[in-house]
């Protein structure tokens, strides 16, 4: 935290952001680290050389404004992990 900005680390990377652009979702303690585990999930498998169609269901995951992704959501992500997971990032 700085005193015009902020750095945030999100699922596509980090960013400065200015403190008059954040917004508090008022998330307790348990669901900001279940948003970091949803976005480090999502960092694991996401780069530019996926599939169009993966690359979008990960960045509609990445914008959800909640703590936690309903059933249909996490089993997505699994197929997306189980299927991605192992390939080497550049």
């Amino acid at each position: 935290m700085n005193n015009f900005s902020c750095s945030v680390r999100m699922w596509d990377g980090e960013y400065a952001v200015g403190l008059q652009h954040m917004k508090s979702f008022n998330y307790l303690p348990a669901e900001c680290e279940q948003m970091r585990v949803i976005c480090d999930r999502i960092s694991r498998v996401y780069s530019d050389s996926l599939e169009e169609t993966v690359k979008s269901l990960l960045q509609s995951l990445g914008k959800v404004n909640r703590p936690y992704l309903t059933a249909v959501e996490e089993k997505l992500l699994s197929v997306v992990e189980l299927e991605y997971g192992n390939e080497i990032k550049f």
